[in-house]
């Protein structure tokens, strides 16, 4: 008798619980003709209201997007490890991982690569990417594990020193087109 009663109040419980949260606009009927069905279409309107999620920018902007071809860090790294396959690159979330890959094929000394390249900031300086190499070896079973390679470092060298070529190089361009069209003018006598 207690538990069938127990049972009731936490049904009852549960039914005001359901009633209340959906009579204060928390849940919102989304209608399939104003919401489009392919991925693409969806993620450009959310992007033209300001919806999504936006992490380290603060509340207050809006509209103020960053693309990956604007980024010379992001197309350095890209063109730097353009010699293995990606499985993933994401600018949205600041990663590049590559897929396993190996030099060569050597016998029971077989092993495979794999590279991880995150963005910490999108300023061309020593701290902006952090670079992790895993190895995977298979012998009976495979098993993989982070190592500390000297590729680290080189691949870091390399995507910093192109990353500052390209940043040169579209500052020299915007000048080239917008920077000697511009005037400074400082006080009622200058011409």
């Amino acid at each position: 008798m207690k538990i069938n009663r127990v049972k009731i109040q936490l049904m009852l419980g549960l039914f005001l619980l359901s009633i209340l949260t959906q009579s204060c606009g928390w849940y919102k009927r989304a209608d399939v003709k104003d919401t489009p069905i392919n991925v693409n279409e969806r993620v450009k309107k959310n992007i033209q209201e300001g919806r999504g999620i936006r992490f380290g920018k603060g509340a207050t902007r809006g509209g103020d997007f960053d693309f990956a071809s604007a980024n010379p860090l992001w197309r350095a790294s890209i063109e730097i490890l353009d010699f293995v396959p990606l499985s993933n690159a994401s600018y949205s979330g600041g990663i590049i991982i590559t897929d396993w890959f190996s030099a060569e094929k050597e016998g029971a000394d077989y092993r495979e690569l794999k590279i991880s390249v995150r963005f910490l900031t999108n300023e061309i300086r020593a701290d902006a990417v952090r670079i992790d190499v895993f190895e995977k070896k298979c012998d009976p079973n495979c098993k993989s594990k982070k190592v500390k390679s000297k590729l680290e470092s080189e691949l870091k060298l390399a995507i910093l020193k192109k990353a500052a070529l390209f940043e040169k190089d579209d500052f020299k361009k915007f000048y080239k087109e917008k920077g000697k069209k511009k005037r400074v003018t400082t006080g009622s006598g200058a011409r």
